[in-house]
């Protein structure tokens, strides 16, 4: 994959290329749960209704209703109690005229029912926790119920033959629940897709071992691949790929397994050669910047799997906001196109910015803020703290980002802004 060469390319202009590569990728069969936040690959189809018969929605005595018209506590209408019946069973005889049966939640209606009085209607006694119900020949009916009162219709919810969920959605706890109440156990689904994350440079160091002088953590792989899992995509980490051209090949032939690969580091111009001269050597990469802020540098293409499969790589900037940054914008899309997903799109809204926002050098500025609403229903956008690409902490405090135009060389306090929201459950 080779495009034209720009000085800088914007945000639209990157995303457009890197999206034209990917497509969703082959359906599977799981279980349910399993299947749970993937997207649905075939419409599933009814085999029954649902509900299967007219069953109580309320505990109490199937009737008909015209024997109950009038009732009231002062003239009660008394019915012949002929039967008990829980949920899971069915009554075969049919309710005759001052006929009732004692019903539960959920059983079916018996024959020649219309209408289900509640226990609190009758003089049925209230029954402590644990107290046995007390169960009599008859019951006083205090309040008449109108026809089809306190019944779930067979096929309410869902006809025999209809489609239930068509193909394209994401399943949910609620389709997981939909699913299981017609009896289907597994779904088809677009299969999630496996990422392989590589750091790279001799400086980079894995969590958990000893740091040694001019080392750093590698924070990169981590985040991402948490990023990758949130997404609905399998995270495989690589490790760390030294800056030699062996330790480098090997760890990118290692990945190629994988439905898409992504590194970090190596992309901008004061990085080690043999950085580029791999990633060139070994696929058709393309090194951009793009017009943003922070993540200028950007590299885009494919390396060649051995069994001929074209391998998606995204080489992400070094510095950990630009690398979460870079991804929110360039990854997120990607997995979510080959999850089968369109919805990748954060939701933006204007916010009112407490603090000024200078972008003094023509790109896109994607500042870490903190969104909240006001008493009088305004958003307010405040700033995490110090903005360099290197201060990690301001993505873990932030639950948006400014989008500030290329244009536009500041907002004072005060101005309006767009915001794209990352994180709804912290914004109060």
């Amino acid at each position: 994959m080779t495009f034209p060469v720009s000085a800088m390319i914007s945000v639209e202009e990157a995303r457009g290329r890197i999206l034209s590569f990917f497509s969703r990728l082959p359906a599977e069969r799981k279980p349910l749960l399993d299947a749970l936040g993937q997207v649905l690959a075939e419409d599933v189809v009814a085999p029954f209704d649902l509900p299967p018969l007219d069953n109580t929605a309320m505990d109490g005595y199937a009737v008909r209703a015209a024997d109950t018209t009038g009732a009231t506590e002062a003239a009660p209408r008394t019915l012949r109690v002929i039967g008990d019946l829980a949920a899971g069973y069915v009554y075969e005889r049919e309710i005759g005229p001052g006929e009732a049966v004692r019903i539960m939640t959920g059983a079916p209606m018996p024959p020649g029912s219309d209408a289900v009085v509640p226990f609190e209607e009758t003089d049925e006694p209230l029954r402590e926790p644990g107290e046995l119900p007390v169960k009599t020949g008859e019951v006083q009916v205090f309040k008449g119920a109108e026809p089809a009162a306190n019944i779930r219709f067979r096929a309410e919810d869902v006809q025999q033959g209809s489609t239930v969920i068509q193909a394209g959605r994401v399943m949910r706890p609620s389709e997981v629940g939909v699913f299981a109440s017609l009896g289907v156990a597994e779904v088809a689904v677009y299969r999630r897709p496996v990422v392989a994350i590589l750091s790279t440079g001799d400086e980079i160091t894995e969590p958990g071992k000893p740091l040694l002088p001019g080392r750093i953590y590698d924070a990169n792989a981590y985040s991402v691949a948490a990023l990758v899992r949130k997404c609905g995509g399998i995270p495989k980490l690589l490790g760390i790929a030294r800056d030699t051209v062996e330790d480098l090949t090997a760890k990118i032939r290692e990945g190629l397994a994988a439905d898409m690969i992504v590194t970090s580091a190596g992309v901008s111009r004061g990085d080690f050669d043999v950085v580029k001269d791999v990633l060139a050597r070994e696929g058709s990469i393309d090194f951009w910047t793009v017009r943003m802020k922070p993540g200028k540098p950007l590299a885009f293409g494919a390396f060649t799997a051995p069994d001929g499969r074209r391998v998606p790589h995204l080489g992400l900037p070094g510095n950990p906001v630009s690398s979460m940054v870079a991804f929110e914008l360039f990854g997120r899309p990607a997995l979510f196109t080959m999850l089968g997903r369109d919805d990748w799109e954060r939701p933006t809204l204007r916010a009112i910015t407490r603090d000024e926002v200078r972008n003094t050098d023509g790109r896109r500025f994607y500042a870490r803020c903190i969104v909240t609403k006001g008493d009088e229903g305004q958003w307010y956008a405040d700033l995490t703290g110090p903005q360099g690409s290197g201060i990690l902490t301001s993505m873990s405090a932030a639950n948006a980002l400014t989008v500030i135009p290329e244009d536009l060389a500041a907002a004072q306090p005060g101005d309006e802004i767009t915001v794209m929201m990352l994180d709804w459950e912290h914004a109060p």
